[in-house]
């Protein structure tokens, strides 16, 4: 799991240099950004969690963090921003 997070953040990263630079998009590329990456660090730090209560939680957090990432995957999509080819992967 570390590692399909792991790339999915390296892909976004890769797939929001696609998008034109205004501000709305920045303001799409920040949120995204913070998003995609924050799934996986979370990840990766319930890995060490000082209990099985820590853990979860660790997880759950990771969890809402996707969410928001899909969540600013879809408005990317509707909005047609960025590679095509990158949207659909």
């Amino acid at each position: 799991m570390e590692e399909r997070l792991f790339r999915f953040a390296v892909n976004v990263m890769k797939y929001l240099k696609t998008l034109p630079p205004n501000i709305e998009n920045n303001v799409i590329r920040y949120q995204i950004s913070k998003s995609a990456s924050s799934s996986g660090a979370n990840y990766e730090e319930a890995q060490a969690g000082s209990s099985r209560a820590d853990f979860y939680n660790k997880v759950e957090i990771a969890l809402k963090a996707m969410r928001e990432s899909n969540y600013w995957l879809r408005m990317c999509d509707a909005l047609e921003l960025g590679d095509k080819e990158m949207r659909k992967a």
